[in-house]
């Protein structure tokens, strides 16, 4: 199969010249285990249907004969015997040297011995996401975050490929590996075959609790509703409780499948950003709602690219989500976060990069052209609040849009269509 180079290529990297062990996470289906192996001496695949069993039950006995192997030994799914860890932990400590384990997993263990070392110092978690444009060779990639941040002096220009069609594909497509390299109806099936295994499969495995798949399914599809919103978890509990056909839900039963579907790392919410103010404007902490893939509202509403033509209010929606994916794993090779902000005074800005050395950037995003003065307007009055006494000025403005042309505006803000940006 080929191989499209993966941003978490250089991370892992990075992590495993720093760290004994590197834990990989993330949504199955995103390509974890297929990167992992190129970085790997040894392998171990815990869910081999050949072998699982001889390996839970050597786990149990004696986990740290499973860890012999050339170096970094990459064990998949070890998350199914989660003693695994604290003999990883054991290990690392024993052997103080770095880049020794590789571990991946789809979901968070059920259960943790109460016993269990958290592994800090020894274990380093990293979050792979499905790709990027750039990775799938959607974007030009001639914007780039990194030039954006260390290069005041910036200056480009460049012209996206992408039209409204294609952003309305690409965002029912998702950035599944598979997916990307194929075309049509066979790479948008991606999507809805991943949606239909969390929905029948994931829910009730994650955690040993016997779950409902019509829940789940009614949980997703009014979460994909509320895409790129704060919406309350109140608000989403009256939604699923609607219509004739209602799957009527508690408070608790909703917190606990939204819980599970975050251990499948499904649902990825934007946390808030909370700088310092020149007044005593004050930052909102309710998170945004998204999806680790926007494809995953797609599959949950039943939206084909045409529906999402058809209905731009959403089309908008799920495009933002899109470009906060791309933010989140473009980030992740910078060393900083994605949050997004609002105030009391209702001033929103939809994402936030804040980096690890304290800069930081703000960006709007727009799918049309007719929306970017607003957007201007928007990321100065944020810039205006900020006591740069307290903190650094932000190294850019951002509208990162579903247009075609990228450039600097004449008051300082860059405009960007996501099919020319970069890390």
């Amino acid at each position: 199969m080929i191989y499209k180079q993966r941003i978490m290529d250089q991370v892992l990297e990075y992590r495993l010249s720093s760290k004994g062990a590197v834990l990989i996470t993330g949504p199955k289906w995103c390509g974890k285990t297929t990167t992992a192996k190129r970085h790997a001496v040894s392998f171990l695949n815990m869910q081999d249907p050949i072998s699982k069993q001889q390996y839970l039950a050597l786990a149990k006995i004696n986990p740290l004969e499973m860890l012999k192997g050339g170096t970094p030994r990459l064990i998949d799914e070890w998350q199914i015997s989660p003693n695994i860890w604290d003999a990883v932990r054991q290990e690392v400590d024993r052997r103080g040297e770095f880049g020794q384990f590789i571990l991946t997993g789809s979901s968070v263990p059920a259960k943790m011995d109460a016993s269990s070392h958290s592994g800090i110092g020894r274990i380093v978690a990293v979050k792979m996401r499905p790709m990027s444009l750039f990775e799938s060779s959607e974007s030009n990639g001639e914007i780039s975050l990194s030039d954006l941040f260390n290069n005041p002096e910036y200056k480009k220009t460049s012209e996206s490929n992408l039209s409204i069609e294609d952003l309305a594909f690409l965002v029912c497509r998702g950035g599944w590996p598979l997916a990307t390299l194929n075309k049509g109806d066979i790479a948008l099936q991606q999507a809805i075959d991943y949606h239909e295994a969390i929905i029948s499969q994931d829910i009730r495995m994650v955690d040993d609790v016997k779950r409902s798949p019509i829940k789940a399914a009614s949980l997703l599809k009014s979460y994909a509703r509320h895409i790129s919103t704060r919406t309350a978890t109140t608000s989403i509990l009256s939604d699923v409780n609607q219509g004739e056909q209602a799957t009527l839900f508690s408070m608790d039963t909703l917190n606990n499948y939204i819980e599970a579907f975050k251990k499948l790392f499904v649902i990825e919410e934007l946390e808030a950003w909370n700088p310092n103010f020149r007044s005593k404007a004050t930052a909102r902490v309710s998170p945004t709602r998204h999806f680790v893939d926007p494809s995953i509202a797609t599959s949950a509403l039943n939206m084909s690219p045409q529906d999402l033509i058809n209905d731009i209010k959403t089309f908008g929606l799920l495009f933002e989500s899109l470009c906060i994916r791309d933010l989140h794993i473009y980030t992740d090779v910078l060393k900083g976060k994605v949050y997004h902000y609002r105030d009391n005074t209702n001033l929103e800005i939809d994402a936030i990069i804040h980096l690890d050395n304290g800069k930081w950037g703000a960006i709007e995003v727009k799918l049309g052209d007719y929306e970017i003065p607003k957007a201007v307007n928007n990321l100065q009055k944020l810039k205006d609040k900020i006591d740069t006494e307290k903190m650094n000025k932000p190294s850019f403005l951002m509208v990162l849009t579903g247009t075609k042309y990228a450039y600097k505006d004449e008051s300082g803000v860059w405009i960007v269509p996501i099919g020319c940006l970069k890390y």
